[in-house]
């Protein structure tokens, strides 16, 4: 076997091992930001059912205290 052949077999065989294991790397790399992303936009999902929970809350203790208002008025008119 020439020499320029075996180095070129050689090159060709590292090489795509150093490929694959940069490929893979990547691979990992973006997996993981894809990830975090997913996690932070659930975080601020939740943040915003939070916040709309709490409004919803609010609004429903404002009815109550009209209700309750409304209801006096009731009594008193009868």
């Amino acid at each position: 076997m020439s020499e320029p052949i075996y180095l070129t077999t050689l090159g060709i065989f590292f090489g795509t091992i150093l490929m694959i294991f940069l490929i893979r790397s990547q691979t990992i790399v973006k997996k993981a930001r894809l990830q975090a992303d997913s996690e932070e936009s659930y975080r601020l999902l939740a943040e915003r059912a939070v916040a709309a929970e709490e409004a919803t809350a609010a609004a429903l203790a404002d009815l109550k205290i009209r209700i309750v208002a409304i209801e006096k008025v009731l009594k008193d008119v009868e």
